[in-house]
């Protein structure tokens, strides 16, 4: 679903951080931190204009941002057997992805770029989370026999998602729409409680137009700046581990 549709739009940007150098975004010069998560194989694809427009967005914003693309940096999404023995214990679960563990302590702001492929999240996006989304940093262990694990990112207090779909709007919906849900509620139950979210998809990819790619652009650029300028809550304290 949502296969490529190049507009000679975009070159890949690997991982690497880009700050801007412009005035503030509100409150007293506060900058936005945003960090992109860009997920296609593609340069020339719809999705890598999308991330261009969502990259001059930030900067139009005066935002601060750092960019994760994923297949640009090469990124390793298979979490090893070493990786998964080593998972909850937070002295080692970082090793080999210390950088990228920093970006996500850096940032306010955490907005993915990626098509939809089969209702879902592409599989190089979903290792990213399976990798980084770990326990003491993402999120906290449960402490005793029936608790529900806690949220760890209380420092996101903005989310934004921007993705493209083969599929209508409404055949998304009745399939259930998982990859969305996977990033508004699945990550979001760990983000801020009252974080500014916002969502946008341009359904019908594989029959869409360059007047139907356009009007997209302009709402991704819409919904960045609705998204920067809103008066998020400020970041939540990690809730206390209980002392022995």
């Amino acid at each position: 679903m949502g296969l490529p549709i190049s507009v000679g739009r975009g070159e890949p940007f690997g991982h690497r951080r880009r700050e801007s150098p412009k005035a503030g975004v509100w409150d007293k010069g506060y900058k936005v931190r945003a960090l992109v998560v860009y997920c296609h194989p593609r340069a020339d694809s719809f999705t890598a204009a999308v991330r261009d427009q969502v990259l001059a967005a930030l900067d139009g914003a005066g935002a601060q941002h750092r960019l994760h693309d994923l297949y640009g940096m090469g990124f390793d999404p298979v979490l090893s057997e070493r990786a998964h023995r080593d998972y909850e214990d937070p002295a080692k679960n970082r090793d080999g992805i210390e950088a990228e563990c920093a970006d996500l302590l850096w940032a306010d702001t955490l907005i993915f770029v990626y098509p939809t492929w089969w209702y879902g999240l592409p599989a190089m996006l979903k290792g990213w989370m399976d990798r980084l989304l770990l326990p003491d940093l993402a999120f906290l262990m449960p402490r005793s026999e029936g608790e529900d694990i806690r949220p760890g990112l209380g420092h996101i207090t903005r989310i934004g998602v921007f993705t493209t779909c083969g599929a209508s709007r409404w055949l998304t919906l009745i399939v259930g729409a998982p990859g969305r849900r996977t990033l508004m509620r699945g990550l979001g139950f760990l983000i801020a409680r009252r974080a500014a979210r916002v969502y946008a998809a341009h359904y019908l990819m594989d029959s869409s137009t360059p007047e139907s790619r356009a009007r997209h652009l302009d709402l991704v650029d819409r919904k960045i700046a609705r998204l920067i300028a809103a008066r998020a809550p400020g970041p939540a304290l990690r809730p206390k581990e209980t002392q022995a």
